[in-house]
């Protein structure tokens, strides 16, 4: 936690400072005449932007995983390890500048959650959803190292702002393109990518599926623009309509899925997939965004995409660390489990109600209303008229499974059930981590500016 708190202050920091920081750059006698050295690493707006988000995200999953290792069935010093390390990645990705030290930093943030996945030793579930986790990342990795080898093929180079694609894409560049995509599409779970979602959430500890849901995801996403916005934004009228149709059939078979379930912690996996069909709707209308200082002509959806990723982070974290406190009383944690938990614990049951209804956008759950408009808008005025039409009836399809799992929350049970005693200790991690997660949703909610201005307004590459 307190390594966590300082390299926030950091982050901060830089933020407060403005400046734009590189490293790891081609000697200037190297660089191309008339152009600037390339580097690496570059910390600007966009980095610390997802940076921030990953962090404060972290704080939430160590409280959520202090009460996940008080029964002692998983090493601790394991877990605090390969958890930072995943941290660690996240936090890299964002500034990553060249196409190798965006794979490494995305495998950085991968590869831990295997073994955190399978830390909870002789559990059959948690072991089955690491195998199918390892799995799928595997195979996506190698997938997305095919396009990007045929990207450095094609261009000669690993630098992001020199992946000058020509203008007239020959076969192999579609090719390229369309396995890069394919690649993270695996990991932010998008259709039809998206199989392992719900076994892996729910076999995982609740700390993980919280990481999975929200860092893992900012990640994926932060990669995903890097390449389609900076190194690809030449490009966009082949990759947007792509895009556009994977979010449509994101949206729509995430909350189908979700209607179905259940089980507690599957009903969140499905729903955060939805979730990641809003995020990535505005780069499918990306063509007609408005270009930033780069030139990017979809810098303006990035921003969309950000935004929603901020305001989602905060409500679907909140949902979780509820979710947990609930797991510790009931083995089950299904759906019909949390009927009543109004009359036994009144703010689990506001905190939950609450971050459900964030995530339908009702009032007075401003943050996903906010989240919803800022993508919408900018869908519609990319020109997206039947991707927006597809997310209207989805948001409806949404509030159905929102709305009923809140209304359980309020329902008295059929007989007076008492909740089973739990050590304060072992609660009193969880109940911060909510409060923290659901305070924020509400500032987002009170001031939704707060995000809003705080977006980058480019993306750097170089400088």
């Amino acid at each position: 936690m307190a390594g966590l708190l300082g390299a926030l202050a950091i982050v901060l920091a830089q933020a407060l400072g403005g400046t734009t920081l590189r490293t790891f750059c081609v000697p200037a006698e190297l660089a191309p005449k008339g152009g600037s050295a390339p580097c690496s690493l570059v910390i600007d707006p966009f980095a610390l932007t997802i940076a921030a988000l990953v962090l404060v995200s972290a704080l939430v999953v160590v409280l959520l995983s202090m009460t996940e290792l008080a029964d002692g069935h998983i090493p601790v010093g394991e877990w605090y390890f390969l958890l930072l390390c995943s941290i660690t990645g996240a936090v890299l990705l964002p500034a990553s500048r060249d196409l190798i030290t965006l794979v490494v930093a995305l495998e950085i943030v991968s590869l831990p959650v295997f073994a955190l996945t399978a830390l909870k030793r002789y559990d059959g579930r948690s072991s089955e959803a690491a195998l199918k986790l390892f799995l799928v990342s595997v195979v996506s990795t190698a997938v997305m190292l095919f396009g990007v080898s045929l990207l450095y093929g094609l261009t000669g180079t690993v630098y992001l702002d020199r992946l000058g694609l020509a203008a007239e894409p020959r076969p192999v560049s579609v090719v390229a393109i369309v396995l890069v995509v394919a690649g993270f599409a695996f990991k932010v779970a998008a259709v039809p990518f998206h199989s392992w979602a719900g076994d892996v959430y729910q076999g995982a500890p609740v700390p993980v599926a919280a990481l999975l849901s929200v860092i893992s995801k900012a990640a994926g996403f932060a990669g995903l623009i890097l390449l389609l916005v900076l190194a690809l934004g030449a490009q966009v009228a082949l990759w947007g309509p792509m895009v556009a149709v994977l979010a449509g059939l994101t949206m729509t078979v995430g909350n189908l899925l979700a209607l179905r379930q259940r089980h507690a912690v599957r009903l969140l996996a499905w729903s955060s997939v939805a979730q990641s069909g809003y995020i990535l709707a505005p780069l499918g209308v990306a063509a007609a965004g408005t270009a930033g200082a780069t030139g990017a002509p979809g810098a303006q959806a990035a921003n969309a995409s950000i935004a929603y990723l901020v305001f989602y982070a905060a409500m679907n974290l909140g949902a979780f660390a509820v979710v947990m406190l609930v797991s510790k009383r009931s083995e089950r944690n299904e759906i019909d489990d949390y009927r009543g938990l109004a009359f036994r614990d009144a703010p689990a049951a506001v905190a939950l109600g609450f971050c459900l209804i964030c995530l339908a956008g009702l009032p007075p759950g401003l943050a996903g209303l906010f989240a919803k408009i800022v993508v919408f808008r900018e869908i519609v005025g990319g020109g997206g008229a039947v991707l927006a039409l597809v997310m209207a009836v989805n948001t409806v399809i949404g509030l159905y499974y929102y709305v009923a799992w809140t209304a359980r929350l309020f329902t008295p049970p059929p007989t007076a059930v008492e909740a089973p005693a739990t050590s304060t200790r072992i609660t009193t991690p969880v109940a911060v981590a909510a409060v923290l997660a659901v305070a924020v949703a509400v500032a987002f909610s009170i001031a939704p500016q707060a995000v809003l201005g705080l977006l980058p307004g480019s993306l750097s590459a170089a400088g």
